[in-house]
């Protein structure tokens, strides 16, 4: 366990640029991680699921979700609004709008440290 605090700033991290429409900044600690996701308008995040427990809190702009294996369940979600997604449901996402949301997730995703997330990649 850290025994001191560790300040970060957004701006002073690497923004990784998963594909031509979609980049991130990442801050993990032990139990959970943050997500700064950059996605351009008509960025689409394709149909995947993951066991950790996600929040979504879109910053700026606006996007439209889908949930469920038959995406059946539809939510656009703006600027000032929160998404809750529950680990292991499937679900993808389009940029409606240039758009930047802040991922936390429970645990830290592992695909997105080690690199493993071709899903995003090859958007």
């Amino acid at each position: 366990m850290a025994e001191s605090a560790t300040h970060y700033r957004w701006d002073d991290l690497p923004r990784e640029q998963l594909n031509p429409l979609i980049g991130r900044r990442l801050i993990t600690g032990d139990q959970m991680m943050i997500a700064h996701v950059y996605l351009a308008k008509g960025a689409i995040v394709p149909k995947h699921s993951h066991e950790n427990e996600q929040l979504t809190y879109i910053l700026e702009g606006r996007a439209r979700f889908w949930f469920g294996e038959d995406e059946s369940q539809v939510v656009e979600i703006a600027a000032g609004e929160v998404l809750h997604i529950p680990g292991h449901l499937p679900h993808k996402a389009e940029a409606l709008e240039d758009t930047l949301d802040v991922d936390v997730f429970h645990p830290p995703r592992a695909d997105w440290l080690d690199g493993s997330d071709a899903y995003l990649r090859d958007s």
